[in-house]
């Protein structure tokens, strides 16, 4: 009964953490990738002045001047990438004890302690070893976490997440990854290169031997320790930020690290742990069935990106349930795989955690007709993708969108939210804001943006955000990932920041909110007046409707104020 609340807790908690990415409940930001490039300035500073908020080299003279960014956004910027680090710490932390759980990693726990203590000599001394093994797993994957944080800048970190190519390839990893754990296969590196490492260790003494152990482990375990290192390296090189990378692998290694140190030095908790047997395979399964599911959202992403328009959310869903509903069937042991056990009886943690992989699946069958299904917001592709939604609009009524332009500027290939109007072009939304004297909420966003489809599917959902939206304001979505759309000549210069040249929407979009904004995360939510500067400090995501209300509308008191 232990082993099973302890196997299939851990895995349904990676779960919900990975589809809600939103311990912080405010303001957490998909990606917070900060160019090196950004100079931050003081307000009344030389370097403060209409001349320098957007360089030369970044907005022709036709685009209208942004004046300079009030000084709260650094203190914004500087807070979100705080808490996008600490949630990447806490999903790499999770990642290392499911990991933990794999078959070819737990049975090693009584072997290792047992050699570190009869190698020492005396407990003490194996105590000690111990420790120095720990830390050495922990900087073998802090370091291949810095590798990745060397070969990859912030800001092309930002742009490889938001690729298509990018988010198809991981969809076809994931997808190898989840039918090795189904145990067709097992993915291993090449025997010989884990040999020498193997040798290494035994023939080298003192403290390198045991840093080449803890090597041998990492590579030994790859075949289980892989996938899941992999999902959470994707899932920190998206959040942009340059050190995620890193703070990701140093929580999955402390959590691995820590089982092995702590039972050489309380000998009581290693006699507790559970023993090996069927039910590891049983937690591997159950990962293989996760990384099923979560394959198909970067596959949703590549969708999105490239306009398939064909994976729709109501495939995606069906996906889900399928998966979820065999994925109970399976813990009833009705289901088995080449590696498992016979199951002579459903055990009652068996059963509880079978209603509640099926009473998920049924949770996202509403779904399939357009109920919002809020634990999947920004997993599942938006609510616009959907082909039938009973109920109609969401998002509250709107009165004032009447002289709306029945087409607009790339509205061939980008589509507002469920139930909203949207410009996609900065020059064409301003004037229609001038046109009807209102102000402009200017909404940084991406395809392949997580946070993005959260707040335009738990928030903006909400009546009174609806309503200020498309009753008081000039939405503008800005999208920094479209590759699809080239900017005519005029329009394309070299950003020093991006480090590359304006030649598509996306880039022109990504440059500007960088020079004009001091920004490079999305969602980033601008009020501005019609000389685009800030009513107030521009916000990232917002996941509380009342707050994010109470923001909208402390923009519109300002544009009002301003034309009294």
């Amino acid at each position: 009964m232990k082993k099973l609340i302890l196997m299939l807790g851990l895995v349904l908690t990676m779960l919900l953490v990975h589809s809600s990415q939103s311990f912080a409940l405010i303001q957490s930001h998909d990606s917070t990738a900060i160019s090196d490039d950004i100079q931050f300035t003081e307000i009344g500073s030389p370097a403060d002045s209409a001349a320098n908020a957007i360089v030369k080299d970044s907005v022709k003279k036709d685009t209208v001047k942004a004046a300079a960014v009030i000084k709260p956004v650094k203190e914004i910027q500087q807070t979100e990438q705080e808490k996008t680090l600490w949630q990447t710490f806490i999903q790499g932390l999770i990642g290392g004890f499911i990991a933990f759980l794999m078959p070819c990693i737990f049975p090693m726990v009584p072997l290792t302690v047992s050699f570190f203590t009869k190698k020492a000599g005396s407990r003490k001394k194996g105590i000690g070893q111990a420790v120095i093994y720990g830390l050495s797993i922990i900087v073998i994957y802090v370091a291949f976490g810095l590798l990745i944080t060397l070969l990859f800048g912030s800001a092309k970190l930002n742009e490889l997440s938001s690729s298509g190519w990018f988010n198809f390839t991981f969809f076809i990893l994931l997808i190898v990854f989840a039918i090795s754990f189904f145990g067709a296969f097992e993915i291993t590196l090449p025997s010989s290169f884990v040999n020498k490492i193997d040798q290494k260790a035994d023939d080298t003494k003192g403290l390198g031997g045991i840093f080449f152990m803890a090597a041998s482990l990492a590579l030994v375990s790859f075949s289980c320790t892989g996938p899941i290192i992999g999902t959470l390296l994707v899932q920190a090189s998206s959040k942009g930020e340059i050190l995620a990378p890193a703070i990701g692998m140093f929580g999955f290694a402390l959590a691995l690290a820590l089982p092995f140190t702590l039972s050489a030095i309380f000998p009581g908790f290693l006699s507790s742990m559970p023993k090996s047997g069927g039910w590891l395979n049983s937690v591997k399964v159950c990962l293989g069935f996760l990384e099923l599911a979560l394959a198909l959202k970067f596959l949703s992403a590549a969708d999105l990106v490239w306009h398939w328009e064909w994976f729709d959310r109501e495939i995606f869903l069906v996906l889900w349930i399928v998966i979820f509903f065999l994925m109970g069937i399976y813990i009833l042991g009705k289901i088995k795989f080449s590696h498992d056990s016979d199951v002579p009886y459903v055990s009652v943690p068996r059963l509880f955690f079978a209603i509640l992989s099926f009473s998920f699946a049924m949770y996202l069958v509403p779904g399939l007709w357009g109920a919002p299904v809020n634990i999947l917001s920004g997993i599942a592709p938006p609510l616009n993708t959907q082909d039938f939604i009973l109920g109609g609009n969401s998002g509250g009524s709107s009165q004032g969108t009447s002289d709306f332009p029945a087409v607009v500027k790339y509205n061939d290939v980008l589509h507002p939210p469920h139930g909203f109007n949207a410009f996609f072009d900065l020059d064409e939304g301003l004037a229609y804001a001038k046109k009807v004297n209102k102000p402009v909420l200017i909404d940084f966003t991406g395809h392949a943006c997580v946070n993005c489809r959260k707040m335009e599917d738990k928030v903006w959902i909400d009546p009174q955000v609806g309503h200020l939206i498309k009753d008081e304001y000039v939405l503008i979505q800005l999208y920094v990932d479209e590759r699809s759309v080239k900017m005519p000549p005029e329009k394309v210069h070299y950003s020093k920041i991006l480090r590359t040249t304006t030649d598509d929407l996306g880039r022109w979009n990504g440059d500007f909110q960088a020079t004009t904004y001091n920004s490079n995360s999305q969602p980033f939510y601008v009020l501005g007046g019609h000389d685009l500067a800030p009513l107030v400090a521009p916000q990232g995501a917002i996941f509380d409707a009342k707050e994010y209300a109470a923001y909208l509308q402390s923009g519109l008191d300002k544009f009002k104020a301003s034309k009294k």
